[in-house]
């Protein structure tokens, strides 16, 4: 007798995660461990880069459609909402040779 290939439904096909439309939104955000203390780091999509930014660590522009980093503090003495509003874009390369 051939075989079938319809799938049989006795089967187990675990549940698939439900999607969390903000993380899908915001990005992959981590922490990173620097020199100077704890990083949040949250990359930044071509698509989602519209405005210029000015590269802190080699004082070029960003300009619109370049993917790249939005770091800020995670350990800061003055509270979260000052970390977050000293939040600094950086591209890549410059954010991973930055001791």
């Amino acid at each position: 007798m051939p075989r079938s290939n319809r799938p049989r439904s006795s089967r187990y096909e675990p549940e698939a995660e439900p999607l969390d439309l903000e993380r899908a939104l915001m990005g992959r955000l981590r922490t990173e461990v620097k020199r100077d203390g704890l990083w949040n780091v949250q990359p930044q999509a071509a698509s989602s880069a519209v405005k210029v930014y000015l590269c802190p660590g080699c004082g070029l522009e960003i300009t619109p459609g370049t993917a790249h980093l939005v770091a800020w503090r995670a350990d800061g003495i003055m509270g979260e909402a000052d970390d977050l509003a000293g939040r600094r874009h950086w591209h890549s390369h410059c954010w991973k040779i930055r001791t």
